[in-house]
């Protein structure tokens, strides 16, 4: 691509691209942003706030652990909680059950805390 045909559209995002230049070397040149990009993005943002809302609801409701709003605010899947804990997937699953939560000994509590960066206190408090 020449770095005259970088896309210029505005939008909050910057991009940096690798683009042939007047001489016809490879430089980089940024981008202020190109409209499909921003419109897929803002919508990939709508969809994980929302998750991380019914998330939420559903913990302040009682029907799943903080563990499920924390991974939806940290845009994480079952699979990448559990290897950044170092806990299988079917464990992970099973502590999304509130009673097991609960009975979660400290050193799991803490494991799954260093992963989002937050206390052992911050994790178990959703407040509404």
């Amino acid at each position: 691509m020449k770095k005259s045909d970088i896309p210029q559209d505005k939008s909050n995002f910057t991009d940096l691209y690798y683009a042939v230049d007047d001489d016809g070397n490879y430089t980089t040149a940024t981008s202020s942003g190109w409209n499909p990009k921003t419109i897929a993005s803002e919508n990939v943002m709508r969809d994980i706030n929302e998750r991380t809302e019914k998330a939420k609801t559903r913990v302040i409701n009682g029907e799943t652990s903080p563990l499920e709003y924390f991974m939806e605010m940290h845009k994480m899947d079952l699979s990448i909680l559990s290897s950044y804990a170092g806990i299988w997937k079917w464990r992970v699953r099973r502590h999304f059950r509130p009673s097991i939560f609960k009975k979660l000994p400290q050193r799991t509590l803490k494991k799954y805390a260093d992963v989002f960066d937050i206390s052992i206190d911050q994790l178990k408090a959703i407040t509404k």
